[in-house]
């Protein structure tokens, strides 16, 4: 039975995603920052025979997210998939800055530093696991970060925090997929559906376009079908992101700006 980890799996897409991939026979990792959410969630899946097993750690700590990626790869020798999904969006209209427990701009940290962080820490699972996949879900919402602010403590903006860290994800994406060329490990972005029915969106004051059941579609279809590398998708179609996360400077300034952000 194949494995998957999905981040911010106990509502939204995530839960919706989790009980599809239950169904189509994975064994699902269920990550959650509420023990009791989650743990309720492990109990649902296993109640429709599936095999569920769950994680807790805020991804807003990159301590608690590298212990979640030793945690899950002493667990389990094998994943197949890693999906990162758990997000933080723009906030109510007129919320000011916020940061995370590194002292870190939340949007970024959770958005952008910590799928790096959990990727990094699960690539040796992925690499021992090919062909194996990581779905990074992003937004259509891109907004190339200023490497001389990356944490936007001038001008703060909550969209324009949000769009800076999806920008950020989809170019560390497309030089992550260059990377991992041969590997075996394929990595793909995609934008799920437009203002889904969650509760980012609505705390943003929005009303939902889409369900996401709708956003589901394409995240399953990354997750079990084969789709190269290095891809952005819209949904199951394939598209283009901004055009500065292909560009290669860029790469090489974010990896330098993540690497200090991170601490390595």
């Amino acid at each position: 039975m194949p494995t998957v980890l999905i981040t911010g799996a106990t509502s939204g897409l995530g839960r919706y995603v989790a009980f599809e991939l239950a169904r189509s026979g994975y064994v699902v990792l269920a990550h959650g920052r509420d023990r009791g959410r989650t743990d309720a969630l492990v109990t649902e899946l296993r109640a429709q025979d599936g095999e569920a097993h769950g994680f807790v750690a805020d991804l807003a700590s990159l301590a608690q997210v590298r212990r979640l990626g030793e945690e899950v790869a002493a667990a389990h020798s094998r994943l197949d998939v890693l999906i990162n999904n758990a997000g933080v969006g723009a906030g109510p209209r007129g919320s000011g800055r916020e940061v995370s427990a590194d002292g870190h701009e939340l949007r970024l940290a959770v958005n952008y530093l910590a799928p790096v962080a959990l990727t990094r820490a699960l690539l040796p699972t992925l690499r021992a696991s090919a062909p194996s996949r990581v779905v990074n879900v992003g937004s259509a919402g891109q907004e190339p970060l200023d490497f001389a602010d990356p944490e936007l403590t001038r001008g703060y903006g909550g969209m324009s925090a949000y769009c800076r860290s999806k920008f950020a994800l989809a170019a560390y994406t497309f030089a992550l997929s260059e990377e991992l060329a041969g590997s075996g490990v394929l990595v793909n972005v995609l934008h799920p559906a437009t203002y889904m029915d969650t509760t980012m969106v609505r705390e943003a004051g929005v009303t939902p376009w889409s369900t996401v059941a709708d956003g589901a579609t394409g995240v399953v279809a990354l997750a079990t079908r084969e789709s190269g590398t290095g891809g952005y998708f819209d949904g199951t179609n394939p598209s283009r992101a901004h055009a500065e996360t292909y560009d290669r400077e860029t790469w090489k300034r974010l990896r330098a700006t993540t690497d200090q952000l991170l601490g390595a």
